[in-house]
């Protein structure tokens, strides 16, 4: 328990703590263990995820919501084997699971966040590409993910990003795929955010 304690007190980055990425409502109702088996790999990705792409969502939008983040395996193939939006255990190596490499070698962490000043509009009817390409402009990310709900989107930051997006919105699954360009020109995606925060400008406190 202290050892839990301590892990949960580590600070990723300046608005994120470790412990705001361990709860699992799987392991929470199953009773699973939600505990990195290489804690010192989970804090340094969950640190690059932290600093690398939530901070800027944070001092561009205001505060975001974690709904998802960091999946011990055994917590994941639970969710994996009885439907509950879990992906195999092996696809989320460097993704959900952060104290794992995946089959590259590369380090990596994911995390399924809402953006609550685009939520809003998303449920009013805005399109969801408009902030897949913002991020896209914006982030050095490795995997987007949209889902229907209050346009939630798993995040992924990886070593060595191949910058891909897709989606369960609609009929379109695939955005962008990995290692390929936009298919809208940079023009016509800045049109589409054109009215979106000023990118970082939010003055946080020091």
């Amino acid at each position: 328990m202290r050892t839990l304690e301590r892990l949960g007190r580590e600070q990723l980055s300046k608005h994120f703590y470790m412990r705001n990425f361990l709860y699992s409502e799987i392991g929470a109702i199953e009773g699973i263990r939600n505990v990195p088996d290489d804690p010192t790999l989970a804090l340094t990705a969950g640190r690059m995820l932290a600093t690398t792409l939530l901070e800027p969502l944070v001092e561009t939008f205001g505060p975001i919501e974690v709904r998802s983040s960091y999946r011990a395996p055994a917590v994941n193939e639970f969710g994996n084997r009885h439907g509950l939006n879990c992906a195999s255990t092996e696809a989320n190596r460097a993704g959900h699971t952060w104290d794992a490499l995946d089959a590259e070698g590369r380090m990596g962490a994911c995390a399924c966040i809402v953006i609550p000043w685009f939520a809003g509009r998303f449920e009013a009817g805005r399109d969801w590409r408009d902030l897949a390409w913002w991020l896209h402009d914006h982030l050095d990310y490795h995997a987007i993910t949209f889902f229907a709900r209050r346009a939630a989107f798993n995040l992924t930051w990886r070593e060595a990003p191949e910058r891909g997006i897709s989606s369960w919105i609609g009929p379109t699954r695939s955005l962008l795929r990995f290692g390929e360009e936009p298919s809208e020109p940079l023009e016509d995606r800045r049109r589409r955010y054109a009215d979106f925060p000023p990118f970082r400008g939010i003055a946080y406190p020091e």
